[in-house]
């Protein structure tokens, strides 16, 4: 291939295939330029900066076309493309994780402009922070290749630190800010130094590449190299457990929860760990299998220009320089990332169990620890944005659960690890709802009595039924108490525990279930049987301001998907129907 051939098929893929298929972040990058330059003029100060976030948002939204994932409306079973030469990958997961973020994202906005915070003159950078953190999200939920693992960690990170210290003149929420910022650089740091090892190790940065060399290595070049990939392995482990605030990488987490605003804490909460737990999938499962070469095909969902794409072939670049132990590539040949035919999938999927087994071990522990961790230490916690800083910890764990047990199915049965991934999603669809409707109720709260004590919460149903009641099933949620939505959650995610092998995670899980009892009801017992604490201001508002029905409009999914789950179940298998086949 010549230089003239090189750059018409770069220009093709990107004009054709990639842009596309990225048009949501591009969106949301405009977006993020139009708030700027609307504080130019004098009149665009006075417009709230929320009028222009929200409209994108929803474009965004338009874009990242969520119902390309009902059978009636895909052209093909399996729209997979690698975008950009293959550093990023669309696929139906990245289909779901980019819709609900940027579900999370409307009605994040919606919540912040109900709740006050930020007002007129740091909205503009309170919402140019929350969209370029977002943007770093969906890079993370698609990523295809280690450069743009670090690259859509980073981009989520830097804008979380900002906000994290928002709320000028106080020094928690800048002692919050510090906090974040040091632990953040330094996981980066070891996440960069891991990335580094591996691509030293294996001659490639582009993770199916890397799988696939993985598999080939011969015997005795894997054993010279084994001390360097189990490091690399863990020091990226370490960046991904940052995001994910999974013990031990969560001493951030309390304090800046505790010191950053409300509204700041459901945007880490849960947006960010969404990323996160795509991100971990990606890492994972693309580390753990080597499936087909796939011959891709652009996203064709609802444009001329998505109707317009054609189908092409992956392309991977791939090392000149021979590796000790691995024979140099024909110079003659062309770039191709189709194995050879000595290394079919089967065999490949067959010589990463080790893989598998230390990817497993790994998450597996991660998660026990973090969600044993997480319940035991919220028990005696007396502010409320503190406890729900553990009890995210504590569902960090959880969440990792299903990943384990999916990597631990790769080996038996291909569909079954495909479902434990879409239990993972559905989990995270139903968390949105559940962690974004308590911190609302926290910062309405906040913005009534000026308080976040839990003490002071007593004798809410006296004064607001209404928001005690909604708190009260959120909690019984998060629980995983039937007839809400954490029950199915929690249930689906814990049954592919059970034929992956897992028995010892699952009676983990619920022991820490039942655990968590506690600490969740002892905030529904201050609100409906303690005496109203003297001094407090009023407790009251109505269920008919803005901030009621919110309230109602969060809380009321937390009880329709625990009685009416399969819409949203159904949606989350088929983001991971052909995931791996």
């Amino acid at each position: 291939m010549n230089f003239q051939e090189l750059l018409d098929h770069l220009i093709h893929d990107t004009l054709r295939v990639s842009l596309p298929g990225f048009m949501p972040e591009l969106v949301l990058c405009a977006t993020i330029v139009l708030m700027l330059l609307a504080r130019l003029p004098a009149f665009g100060r006075r417009i709230n900066t929320v009028w222009i976030a929200l409209p994108g948002c929803l474009a965004a939204l338009y874009f990242a076309a969520p119902w390309r994932l009902l059978p009636g409306l895909r052209e093909s079973a399996d729209f997979t493309a690698p975008i950009f030469t293959g550093m990023l990958v669309y696929d139906e997961l990245t289909v779901f994780f980019r819709s609900l973020l940027l579900v999370f994202a409307c009605l994040f906005l919606v919540f912040t402009r109900i709740s006050g915070i930020p007002d007129r003159e740091d909205s503009p950078d309170f919402y140019t922070l929350v969209l370029g953190g977002i943007v770093g999200m969906c890079l993370m939920a698609s990523a295809n290749h280690m450069v743009m693992v670090f690259l859509g960690v980073e981009m989520a990170s830097v804008p979380s630190y900002a906000l994290a210290g928002m709320l000028k003149g106080r020094r928690q929420s800048s002692e919050a800010a510090l906090k974040y910022v040091v632990y953040g650089a330094g996981t980066a740091g070891v996440m960069l130094y891991g990335i580094s090892l591996l691509a030293g190790a294996l001659g490639s940065v582009h993770m199916p590449t890397m799988a696939m060399q993985l598999a080939t290595l011969p015997a005795e070049a894997l054993a010279e190299r084994q001390t360097v990939l189990l490091m690399g392995g863990l020091m990226v482990m370490v960046g991904v457990a940052f995001k994910l605030s999974a013990v031990p990488f969560h001493f951030w987490c309390p304090d800046v929860f505790e010191g950053a605003s409300a509204e700041v804490n459901a945007f880490l909460s849960v947006a960010s760990k969404a990323a996160a737990l795509a991100l971990l999938a990606r890492l994972a499962l693309g580390f753990g299998f080597v499936g087909e070469p796939r011959t891709a095909q652009a996203p064709t969902a609802h444009s001329a220009a998505y109707r317009a794409l054609e189908k092409r072939p992956l392309v991977v670049p791939q090392a000149r320089d021979a590796l000790p132990g691995r024979d140099a590539p024909d110079s003659d040949a062309p770039d191709s990332n189709v194995p050879d035919s000595g290394a079919s999938p089967q065999n490949a999927v067959e010589r990463l169990a080790p893989v598998r087994r230390f990817l497993v071990g790994l998450i597996g522990l991660l998660a026990a620890v973090t969600c044993t961790f997480g319940n035991l230490a919220a028990y005696n916690q007396t502010n409320m944005k503190r406890l729900l800083a553990y009890s995210t910890i504590a569902h960090a764990g959880y969440l990792m659960m299903p990943v384990a047990a999916a990597v631990a199915l790769i080996g038996k049965d291909i569909e079954l690890a495909e479902e434990a991934i879409a239990s993972l999603a559905f989990y995270a669809g139903v968390y949105v709802f559940m962690n974004l409707g308590a911190f609302a109720i926290v910062a309405f709260l906040r913005n009534t009595i000026r308080s976040e004590e839990i003490a002071d919460y007593g004798g809410l149903i006296h004064r607001s039924p209404g928001v005690a009641v909604a708190l009260s099933l959120i909690l019984f949620s998060l629980i995983g108490l039937p007839p809400l939505a954490g029950f199915p959650a929690k249930l689906i995610a814990f049954a592919y525990l059970v034929p992956s092998g897992l028995l010892s995670l699952l009676v983990i899980g619920g022991l820490n279930t039942a655990l968590s009892l506690f600490y969740y009801l002892r905030v529904v017992k201050v609100m409906t049987l303690d005496p109203e604490p003297a001094g407090r201001l009023p407790a009251s508002f109505s269920m008919w301001s803005p901030a009621g029905i919110y309230v109602a409009m969060i809380t009321l999914p937390v009880i329709v998907l625990g009685v009416s789950f399969e819409p949203l179940n159904r949606w989350a298998r088929l983001a991971a129907d052909h995931l791996l086949s």
